[in-house]
């Protein structure tokens, strides 16, 4: 049986609702984030079906599931990188279904991708320098006043001031999924998109992950996906599962680690 969520009153409880499929309660003041009956079909292939659930102001979630579920199709429609077939997508109560990626990037949506997007001839901290920048509202100016600031303090809170003045293509694989996390965070977002961040990383950079995602403020919700479950129910306050295109249940990380239908899917995926 599915695992349905209240709604909390309290913000700093960090939880949202959602229903399962196609339901959905009532909208709620607190949300940062709710999909309603959201679906994407390419020709003939359904990639998400009826989704619908609501992410809380300052809210950790995944979102997890066997590959092919869905889950980064769900981040394209819900930045604007595919456009929905049908359903809603609002954004801190604003319904931006039909609202172009970088309107939802000034709104204070982020996200970071499987694929890196880093400059690699360039340094890490150009790098965030830019990533600044683009937030910003003299982005078009090319005056550039100072390296301090802004970047030097994403340097310190993604712990990369060591490796400043590296170029991005000397860097290790975690350090450059520690750079993407640095340049999301950039001008102050309201609602991060994590699309598999632990990709490729060694047990060593798995943790110094944690322990980044952990630190980050109270007030800066944000959407992971995230195929270890390790990783996953150890950074989230509440677990949304995806399977065939839908969603199947909702559940606290205990709820989901210890649910048997959850582990099935997740050995049949390692079996395929």
């Amino acid at each position: 049986m599915a695992v349905t969520e209240p709604r909390h009153g309290s913000a700093g409880a960090r939880q949202a609702s959602g229903g399962v499929g196609g339901h959905i309660g009532a909208p709620h003041p607190n949300d940062a984030l709710r999909l309603e009956n959201v679906t994407r079909v390419f020709g003939a292939l359904t990639a998400i079906e009826n989704i619908s659930f609501s992410v809380a102001a300052g809210e950790r979630r995944a979102v997890i599931g066997a590959n092919g579920a869905g889950k980064t199709t769900l981040f394209n429609v819900v930045t604007g990188d595919f456009p929905a077939t049908s359903g809603r997508v609002l954004f801190f109560g604003e319904d931006v279904t039909a609202t172009p990626p970088h309107e939802r990037i000034r709104m204070g949506m982020r996200r970071t991708y499987q694929s890196s997007l880093l400059f690699r001839d360039l340094t890490v901290r150009d790098n965030l320098f830019l990533a600044v920048r683009g937030v910003s509202r003299n982005r078009f100016s090319f005056v550039r006043s100072s390296r301090s600031g802004p970047a030097d303090e994403l340097l310190e809170r993604v712990r990369l001031t060591q490796v400043a003045g590296h170029l991005v293509a000397a860097l290790s694989h975690g350090q450059q999924r520690q750079l993407e996390i640095g340049m999301a965070l950039a001008g102050a977002p309201r609602l991060i998109l994590f699309d598999e961040p632990a990709a490729g990383l060694s047990p060593g950079e798995r943790a110094e992950l944690v322990a980044l995602l952990r630190s980050l403020p109270p007030h800066m919700g944000f959407v992971l996906i995230e195929h270890d479950l390790d990783i996953a129910l150890r950074v989230v306050d509440r677990v949304t599962v995806m399977h065939n295109a839908r969603v199947l249940k909702h559940g606290s990380p205990a709820e989901i680690e210890n649910d048997a239908e959850v582990q099935s899917i997740y050995m049949g995926d390692r079996v395929h």
